[in-house]
């Protein structure tokens, strides 16, 4: 009878180890292909907050621009053709200010039909992983609807959510959340 039990046992832990394997396998792949997806260059350098006392909220609001004599963003390394959108803390209303400035970008992008762009939304470190990827997925799509409203074909306009996960100031202080609170554009 012991030796029964036995031999059952001995099967059930091979038939464990080969799903054991399988699994691990397929999660190895998983993970593979996820981080494949996420190797990319930032289009923004990240800096810490304090770094640069000259960088700072037009107007006191954490709302539209950030932008200064005809750059966009708020330091040396942020520049290009298309501005950030920036947004209240747990919000993805756009502000006048918001608003403004993805009207310069659509104007931008009707002007140069070949190009399309990706706009990232992203989000403070306050809150869940979870909450902050869903927060910066209406933070994108909340830019790209307006900017389709304006007449620049959706098919040209990708979004992707980082959440938290991307911060541009790595401070833990309110002026380093605004510039997180923030949908990014890249250009492709």
């Amino acid at each position: 009878m012991g030796q029964a039990v036995m031999s059952a046992l001995f099967l059930f832990m091979i038939k464990y180890q080969d799903a054991m394997k399988t699994g691990i396998k397929g999660f190895l792949i998983i993970a593979m292909i996820a981080t494949a997806g996420c190797s990319s260059k930032s289009a923004v350098t990240p800096t810490d907050s304090g770094t640069d006392s000259s960088s700072s909220m037009q107007g006191g609001s954490s709302s539209g621009t950030v932008s200064s004599s005809g750059s966009y963003g708020f330091d040396e390394w942020q520049t290009g053709p298309l501005g950030d959108v920036f947004f209240d803390y747990d919000s993805s209303i756009l502000a006048a200010e918001a608003q403004s400035r993805l009207t310069q970008n659509a104007a931008w992008l009707k002007s140069n039909a070949g190009k399309s762009v990706v706009i990232e939304g992203h989000c403070d470190d306050r809150g869940t992983s979870e909450y902050n990827i869903a927060l910066g997925d209406r933070r994108a799509v909340t830019a790209k609807e307006f900017i389709a409203r304006l007449g620049v074909s959706a098919s040209r306009l990708e979004t992707v959510t980082y959440g938290e996960e991307r911060p541009f100031d790595k401070g833990q202080n309110e002026e380093a959340w605004a510039k997180n609170r923030r949908a990014h554009f890249v250009v492709k």
